[in-house]
């Protein structure tokens, strides 16, 4: 009985064994405090800067990467994909206001970010 148990499970889960891994996996979608610090830093357009377009792009483009990653192995997690289309446009938003203010910025942020090969 309990071999068919953990046989479901593992079934169920993916592959993953049920000691905490699914939830590892899970957790790699979100973005970690340390990254997202990171991002802020290599952004920043000023000192005490955290929520200037270039920062916001560049946290949702690591948002947008990691759940990429994740719809490549979950094909039919449909709810994620809508976060990922919402992102998408809230970073086509932003890209096209920091366009009309300023295409040096830009231009600078779409090299960094390595987007629009």
């Amino acid at each position: 009985r309990q071999q068919t148990t953990l046989a479901w499970l593992h079934a169920l889960t993916g592959g993953y064994e049920a000691n905490g891994d699914y939830m590892k996996e899970v957790n790699r979608m979100a973005l970690t405090q340390e990254r997202k610090q990171q991002l802020i830093d290599e952004h920043k357009t000023h000192e005490s800067d955290t929520g200037s377009p270039e920062v916001q792009v560049a946290i949702l483009t690591e948002n947008i990467r990691s759940l990429t990653d994740h719809l490549r192995t979950h094909k039919k997690d449909h709810h994620s994909r809508r976060g990922l289309l919402k992102m998408v446009g809230q970073r086509r938003k932003l890209l096209a206001y920091v366009k009309n203010k300023d295409v040096k910025r830009y231009s600078a942020l779409i090299e960094k970010l390595g987007l629009r090969r």
